[in-house]
Formats: structure tokens, C-alpha cells, sequence
């Protein structure tokens, strides 16, 4: 009869160690799920950063390009030429 006490005793402790232990790992992944949720955020405010200054570097860029084909239009037109010509000799091969 002691050894079933004994055995009740060690199993109740067992199922409250799992409780716990269950517990513990229960609010670790929430600990997780949220920390991954900022990440998340914090990547997504990056990609935008970095979408608005490439976005603007662009526009910088194409009005460059504009001014240049409006001062010496002959020399773009050249230049388009030649990136036409070598492109046309790429695909005949």
C-alpha cells in the first residue's frame, strides 16, 4: 500500500512537472510568435526605405539621362546606334 502512495505521489509530481514544463514551452512560443511579428515589421520598414531610395535615385537618374539627350542629341543617337549594332551582332550567334 506505501508503494502505490509512493507511486500516486511520483506520478502527480510528473504530471505537475509536464504542466509546467508545457506552460513554459507555451509562452515561449508566444515569446517567438511576437518577436518574430517585429522582425517581420522591421524587415518590411527597411524594404520600403530602401524602395524609396532606389525609387528616387532612379528618377534622378532617367532626368540625367533626359537632359544629356536634350543637349547633345547626335551623340545619343550615335551611342543608341552602337548598342543597337553589337546587340544585332550578339544575336546572330
Amino acid at each position: 500500500m506505501a508503494d502505490l502512495k509512493t507511486a500516486s505521489a511520483e506520478s502527480t509530481a510528473a504530471r505537475v512537472k509536464a504542466d509546467i514544463a508545457a506552460d513554459d514551452l507555451s509562452a515561449q512560443v508566444t515569446a517567438l510568435r511576437e518577436d518574430l511579428s517585429r522582425l517581420t515589421d522591421s524587415v518590411r520598414a527597411l524594404g520600403q526605405g530602401a524602395k524609396s531610395v532606389v525609387t528616387d535615385e532612379a528618377s534622378l537618374m532617367t532626368e540625367r539621362l533626359r537632359d544629356k539627350v536634350r543637349e547633345e542629341p547626335i551623340m545619343a543617337l550615335a551611342v543608341t546606334a552602337g548598342i543597337a549594332y553589337v546587340f544585332g551582332l550578339m544575336s546572330r550567334r
